[in-house]
């Protein structure tokens, strides 16, 4: 090219300046810090109560209780037969202890699998309860006369549930309610003449039933703590009841977990590529916001101590129609006092207002640290991607009372731990590698207590996908 020619673009137009991709090996471009997309809003961990565990332990104290045979029945499926684990029926409170594996072994396979079709029967209100039903898929409506003689939802009974356990010790029961299906249900029914011929083969299982039966009934408040004597609206001089307070022996304890990991930076990074920013401090503040994310969903989901698994059966409740609608909110907010807030998954609120629209509601909102939160009945509901979505596009709406005053949920941590750099979380160098690598220790402890059983109540199978 002779001096003074012209430079030709694609375009054949002559470029007449320095070109902005020749132009920016000269400049300093102006930059994000590291993004990050699994940062989420983590209201769970912002609206929890914390309470400071010394010594790494946190002990329920709990009044005496006497409620027992509150779980779900667990079953297995080989093709289209289901069958019940044996073990799984001592949930039944007369099988509550009872532990010789033959004899629920044969119980087991004395259930019988039947199907039921949506709008069918399986027992009807004043009949004969002779028989124990343990459902296995589907959900059952509890249904009773209302008090103009019209047919009255008492409940819904979802997976795992089981009814007509009082046909177990009682020859003359009769069932107080119709059990009605609303889907297609798969249910076993353990008929009470079958139980008495096991029974009449097993000593160690009729001794139980013999028992169970001279076992004088407790005097329990409706949520099965034990009674304390009181008299009131007396005259006179009569005999005042004593009484006293009594404790559960053996109180629950939540130990504080933890999740950690070891962050490593090399030296030369640290070293030349510091500026404009600190390497090691993003790298440490992004694997930070990591570990608080893991600890939401531990929160919500740990087996132990996560939301989820820690509420009590009867407080968990299903939606009369699947999705979630206003009614099954207010049923929610029904089980306990003081609610303080929901927690529900981004698609779970999406189905709440398809049913607010449905009905020409509009829901009010709250302002909570520069955020509008939907409300319902004026508790917020806050959005929790760490609650579960089933492949069957179901899931769940947590509501709670919160703090140690109310006897509600509240949030376990230790603080003071060294090295910390937050509440809890702490970053300890731990020197560097002859490959010149440095480490560095991040931790962070935590744990959930539920105080009462009410405090924590859960809307199960909730329908996210309908339109």
């Amino acid at each position: 090219m002779s001096v003074g020619e012209e430079i030709r673009t694609d375009g054949d137009r002559p470029q007449k300046s320095l070109g902005t991709s020749a132009a920016r090996n000269l400049a300093t471009t102006t930059k994000s810090v590291p993004q990050m997309q699994e940062i989420s809003s983590r209201w769970l961990l912002r609206m929890l109560p914390w309470v400071n565990v010394q010594g790494g332990t946190y002990r329920v104290n709990r009044r005496l209780t006497y409620a027992v045979g509150d779980g779900r029945v667990t079953f297995v499926k080989t093709g289209d037969r289901v069958e019940v684990i044996p073990a799984e029926l001592g949930e039944l409170p007369a099988l509550r202890g009872f532990e010789d594996e033959e004899v629920l072994q044969e119980l087991a396979a004395r259930c019988e699998q039947r199907e039921f079709a949506p709008g069918e029967l399986l027992a009807a209100f004043g009949s004969q309860a002779d028989e124990v039903f343990l459902l296995a898929h589907g959900r059952v409506e509890k249904v009773g006369t209302g008090p103009y003689g019209d047919d009255s939802v008492l409940g819904v009974l979802a997976d795992g549930a089981y009814f007509g356990e009082q046909a177990v010790l009682d020859s003359e029961a009769i069932w107080e309610y119709s059990a009605r299906a609303a889907t297609a249900c798969t249910v076993l029914a353990l008929p009470r003449t079958h139980i008495e011929q096991v029974a009449e083969r097993s000593d160690a299982l009729r001794e139980h039933f013999q028992h169970l039966r001279s076992v004088p009934q407790q005097r329990t408040n409706k949520y099965g703590e034990k009674a304390i004597d009181l008299s009131a609206g007396h005259a006179g001089e009569p005999d005042i009841p004593g009484t006293f307070v009594d404790y559960e022996s053996a109180p629950r304890q939540y130990e504080l977990s933890v999740a950690q990991t070891v962050l490593r930076v090399h030296t030369r990074v640290a070293d030349l590529y510091n500026q404009p920013m600190n390497q090691t401090e993003q790298q440490l503040r992004l694997t930070v916001e990591a570990l608080k994310e893991r600890q939401e969903h531990e929160l919500i989901n740990n087996s132990e101590f996560g939301l989820l698994h820690n509420c009590e059966y009867d407080q968990r409740i299903q939606p009369h129609d699947g999705v979630p609608g206003p009614d099954d909110m207010d049923e929610l907010l029904s089980r306990r006092r003081g609610s303080k807030l929901f927690l529900a998954h981004p698609r779970a609120i999406a189905a709440f207002g398809r049913e607010l629209n449905k009905r020409g509601l509009v829901p009010e909102t709250v302002d909570i640290n520069g955020n509008r939160i939907p409300t319902w009945r004026g508790v917020p509901i806050f959005p929790c991607s760490k609650i579960p979505v089933s492949d069957a596009r179901t899931t769940s709406i947590i509501c709670m009372r919160t703090g140690e005053a109310d006897q509600g949920v509240i949030g376990l941590h230790q603080t003071g731990i060294p090295d910390e750099i937050e509440p809890s979380l702490s970053v300890r160098f731990m020197g560097i590698s002859e490959q010149a690598i440095m480490s560095y220790l991040v931790t962070t402890y935590y744990s959930a207590a539920v105080l009462v059983p009410d405090a924590l109540g859960v809307l199960e199978n909730v329908e996210i996908g309908r339109w």
